[in-house]
Protein backbone atom coordinates (compact mmCIF):
# COMPACT_ATOMS: atom_id res chain seq x y z
CA UNK A 1 0.00 0.00 0.00
CA UNK A 2 1.28 3.44 -0.98
CA UNK A 3 1.09 6.27 1.58
CA UNK A 4 1.51 9.93 0.63
CA UNK A 5 1.88 12.71 3.18
CA UNK A 6 0.07 15.88 2.06
CA UNK A 7 0.06 17.60 5.43
CA UNK A 8 0.78 21.32 5.15
CA UNK A 9 -0.14 21.44 1.45
CA UNK A 10 -2.66 24.08 0.42
CA UNK A 11 -5.73 23.34 -1.65
CA UNK A 12 -5.85 21.97 -4.37
CA UNK A 13 -2.44 20.26 -4.04
CA UNK A 14 -3.69 17.18 -2.09
CA UNK A 15 -6.25 16.46 -4.84
CA UNK A 16 -3.65 16.92 -7.58
CA UNK A 17 -1.25 14.61 -5.74
CA UNK A 18 -4.04 12.04 -5.36
CA UNK A 19 -4.86 12.25 -9.07
CA UNK A 20 -1.24 11.70 -10.09
CA UNK A 21 -0.91 8.73 -7.76
CA UNK A 22 -4.16 7.15 -9.01
CA UNK A 23 -3.12 7.67 -12.64
CA UNK A 24 0.00 5.59 -11.95
CA UNK A 25 -1.91 2.79 -10.18
CA UNK A 26 -3.55 -0.13 -11.95
CA UNK A 27 -4.87 -1.59 -8.73
CA UNK A 28 -4.24 -1.59 -5.01
CA UNK A 29 -4.57 0.76 -2.08
CA UNK A 30 -3.44 4.31 -1.51
CA UNK A 31 -3.51 6.41 1.66
CA UNK A 32 -3.40 10.19 1.54
CA UNK A 33 -2.62 11.98 4.83
CA UNK A 34 -3.94 15.53 5.23
CA UNK A 35 -4.20 17.86 8.19
CA UNK A 36 -7.57 19.57 7.71
CA UNK A 37 -11.19 18.54 7.11
CA UNK A 38 -11.54 20.46 3.80
CA UNK A 39 -8.63 18.63 2.20
CA UNK A 40 -9.88 15.26 3.43
CA UNK A 41 -13.35 15.94 1.99
CA UNK A 42 -11.91 17.15 -1.32
CA UNK A 43 -9.66 14.09 -1.67
CA UNK A 44 -12.55 11.79 -0.72
CA UNK A 45 -14.89 13.38 -3.27
CA UNK A 46 -12.26 13.24 -6.01
CA UNK A 47 -11.38 9.58 -5.33
CA UNK A 48 -15.06 8.61 -5.40
CA UNK A 49 -15.49 10.45 -8.71
CA UNK A 50 -12.74 8.20 -10.09
CA UNK A 51 -14.63 5.02 -9.14
CA UNK A 52 -12.64 4.31 -5.98
CA UNK A 53 -13.92 3.20 -2.60
CA UNK A 54 -12.85 5.47 0.25
CA UNK A 55 -12.57 5.11 4.02
CA UNK A 56 -11.75 8.03 6.29
CA UNK A 57 -9.75 7.68 9.51
CA UNK A 58 -8.91 10.47 11.95
CA UNK A 59 -5.72 10.14 14.00
CA UNK A 60 -5.13 13.08 16.31
CA UNK A 61 -5.28 16.21 14.16
CA UNK A 62 -4.65 14.31 10.92
CA UNK A 63 -6.98 12.63 8.45
CA UNK A 64 -6.02 9.40 6.70
CA UNK A 65 -7.93 8.94 3.46
CA UNK A 66 -7.72 5.25 2.52
CA UNK A 67 -8.44 4.79 -1.19
CA UNK A 68 -8.93 1.51 -3.02
CA UNK A 69 -8.73 1.60 -6.79
CA UNK A 70 -12.16 0.56 -8.12
CA UNK A 71 -13.40 -1.12 -11.28
CA UNK A 72 -14.17 2.18 -13.02
CA UNK A 73 -10.66 2.86 -14.31
CA UNK A 74 -11.32 1.69 -17.88
CA UNK A 75 -14.52 3.68 -18.01
CA UNK A 76 -12.67 6.71 -16.63
CA UNK A 77 -9.98 6.36 -19.32
CA UNK A 78 -12.65 6.22 -22.03
CA UNK A 79 -14.27 9.40 -20.71
CA UNK A 80 -10.88 11.17 -20.56
CA UNK A 81 -10.10 10.08 -24.14
CA UNK A 82 -13.42 11.48 -25.35
CA UNK A 83 -12.84 14.75 -23.45
CA UNK A 84 -9.36 15.21 -24.98
CA UNK A 85 -10.85 15.95 -28.40
CA UNK A 86 -13.10 18.75 -27.16
CA UNK A 87 -12.20 22.42 -27.38
CA UNK A 88 -12.08 24.06 -23.94
CA UNK A 89 -12.01 27.83 -23.49
CA UNK A 90 -11.48 29.57 -20.14
CA UNK A 91 -12.97 33.07 -19.87
CA UNK A 92 -11.46 35.29 -17.14
CA UNK A 93 -13.01 38.73 -16.62
CA UNK A 94 -11.16 39.78 -13.46
CA UNK A 95 -7.72 39.59 -11.91
CA UNK A 96 -9.47 38.22 -8.79
CA UNK A 97 -11.40 34.99 -8.40
CA UNK A 98 -14.78 35.37 -6.73
CA UNK A 99 -16.31 38.31 -4.92
CA UNK A 100 -15.30 39.50 -1.48
CA UNK A 101 -11.87 39.98 0.03
CA UNK A 102 -9.27 41.11 -2.55
CA UNK A 103 -6.36 39.26 -0.94
CA UNK A 104 -8.35 36.02 -0.97
CA UNK A 105 -9.51 36.65 -4.55
CA UNK A 106 -5.90 37.16 -5.66
CA UNK A 107 -4.77 33.98 -3.88
CA UNK A 108 -7.63 31.97 -5.42
CA UNK A 109 -6.81 33.21 -8.93
CA UNK A 110 -3.16 32.16 -8.48
CA UNK A 111 -4.32 28.73 -7.29
CA UNK A 112 -6.78 28.41 -10.20
CA UNK A 113 -4.19 29.20 -12.88
CA UNK A 114 -1.53 27.02 -11.23
CA UNK A 115 -4.02 24.14 -11.13
CA UNK A 116 -4.61 24.49 -14.88
CA UNK A 117 -0.93 23.57 -15.31
CA UNK A 118 -1.35 20.38 -13.30
CA UNK A 119 -4.35 19.08 -15.22
CA UNK A 120 -4.00 16.38 -17.82
CA UNK A 121 -6.41 18.23 -20.13
CA UNK A 122 -5.50 21.90 -20.35
CA UNK A 123 -7.70 24.50 -22.00
CA UNK A 124 -7.08 25.37 -25.63
CA UNK A 125 -7.56 29.07 -25.03
CA UNK A 126 -7.51 31.48 -22.10
CA UNK A 127 -9.43 34.71 -22.71
CA UNK A 128 -8.62 37.72 -20.51
CA UNK A 129 -10.99 40.68 -20.48
CA UNK A 130 -11.67 43.67 -18.22
CA UNK A 131 -9.25 43.62 -15.24
CA UNK A 132 -8.32 40.05 -16.19
CA UNK A 133 -5.80 41.56 -18.64
CA UNK A 134 -3.70 42.61 -15.64
CA UNK A 135 -2.80 38.93 -15.19
CA UNK A 136 -0.81 38.91 -18.46
CA UNK A 137 0.92 42.23 -17.90
CA UNK A 138 4.30 43.21 -16.42
CA UNK A 139 4.58 42.75 -12.65
CA UNK A 140 1.70 40.24 -12.55
CA UNK A 141 2.10 37.68 -9.76
CA UNK A 142 0.93 34.92 -12.13
CA UNK A 143 3.02 35.89 -15.15
CA UNK A 144 5.34 32.87 -14.92
CA UNK A 145 2.36 30.52 -14.65
CA UNK A 146 0.77 32.09 -17.73
CA UNK A 147 4.06 31.86 -19.65
CA UNK A 148 4.31 28.17 -18.77
CA UNK A 149 0.71 27.61 -19.89
CA UNK A 150 1.51 29.37 -23.15
CA UNK A 151 4.65 27.22 -23.64
CA UNK A 152 2.44 24.16 -23.10
CA UNK A 153 0.07 25.07 -25.93
CA UNK A 154 -2.57 27.22 -24.22
CA UNK A 155 -3.37 30.23 -26.41
CA UNK A 156 -3.65 33.34 -24.23
CA UNK A 157 -5.53 36.33 -25.61
CA UNK A 158 -6.18 39.71 -24.01
CA UNK A 159 -8.89 42.19 -24.99
CA UNK A 160 -7.26 45.16 -26.75
CA UNK A 161 -9.92 47.63 -25.56
CA UNK A 162 -9.35 46.48 -21.98
CA UNK A 163 -5.57 46.83 -22.29
CA UNK A 164 -6.07 50.37 -23.59
CA UNK A 165 -8.50 51.24 -20.79
CA UNK A 166 -6.01 50.11 -18.10
CA UNK A 167 -3.08 51.60 -20.09
CA UNK A 168 -1.40 48.18 -20.27
CA UNK A 169 -1.02 47.62 -24.03
CA UNK A 170 2.74 48.26 -23.88
CA UNK A 171 3.07 46.12 -20.74
CA UNK A 172 1.47 42.95 -22.13
CA UNK A 173 4.04 40.23 -21.41
CA UNK A 174 2.41 37.00 -22.55
CA UNK A 175 -0.07 36.05 -25.25
CA UNK A 176 -1.54 38.24 -27.94
CA UNK A 177 -3.96 41.14 -28.25
CA UNK A 178 -7.41 40.20 -29.46
CA UNK A 179 -10.75 41.85 -30.23
CA UNK A 180 -14.38 41.27 -29.29
CA UNK A 181 -15.24 39.53 -32.58
CA UNK A 182 -12.45 36.98 -32.14
CA UNK A 183 -13.30 36.49 -28.46
CA UNK A 184 -17.01 35.88 -29.13
CA UNK A 185 -16.19 33.59 -32.06
CA UNK A 186 -13.95 31.37 -29.93
CA UNK A 187 -16.57 31.27 -27.16
CA UNK A 188 -19.26 30.18 -29.65
CA UNK A 189 -16.99 27.51 -31.14
CA UNK A 190 -15.96 26.05 -27.77
CA UNK A 191 -17.26 22.63 -26.74
CA UNK A 192 -16.86 23.76 -23.16
CA UNK A 193 -16.64 27.29 -21.78
CA UNK A 194 -15.31 27.71 -18.25
CA UNK A 195 -15.79 30.93 -16.34
CA UNK A 196 -14.13 30.80 -12.92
Amino acid sequence: MQEIDCRGKACPQPVITTKKALDQMNEGDLTIIVDNPSSSENVERFAQSQGCSVKMEKKGQDFYVHIQRGDGKDQDKAVRKEEKGKKVVVYVNSDLLGAGDEALGSFLMKAFLKTLLDLEKRPDRLILINSGVRLASEDSQVLETLKTLSENGVEIVSCGTCLDFYKLREKLSVGKISNMYDIIQSMLEADRLIRP
